[in-house]
């Protein structure tokens, strides 16, 4: 269960990390509580993972799913570039991930 938390708890701060671009568009009070919500969902879900997985394990993975994802939003919801080299290093956080996940 705590793998699924994890899970969770970066899908939650790729919502986070996107609002956060969308407040700095936007302003509005929508796009703020989208931000603390998905910050906060994405704290509380990685506590609960933390409690049966180690720290650098959760933190690792959570903050390559959060990185990859954002950077992959980017590239899908506001144009960014999608470079064959930008897409390499996504794959290698991703790969690390996995890596982690296969060791714990």
């Amino acid at each position: 269960m705590s793998w699924l938390y994890l899970i969770f708890a970066g899908i939650f701060e790729m919502l986070g990390v996107v609002m956060i671009n969308s407040f700095h568009k936007n302003r509005n009070w929508q796009s703020l509580l989208l931000l603390l919500g998905g910050f906060g969902a994405s704290f509380l879900f990685l506590a609960l993972a933390m409690e049966e997985l180690p720290m650098g394990t959760a933190y690792a993975i959570w903050t390559g799913i959060g990185a990859s994802g954002g950077a992959i939003l980017g590239m899908v919801l506001y144009g960014e570039p999608k470079d064959w080299k930008r897409l390499l290093f996504i794959s290698m956080v991703l790969g690390a991930a996995i890596g982690l996940k296969l060791t714990s």
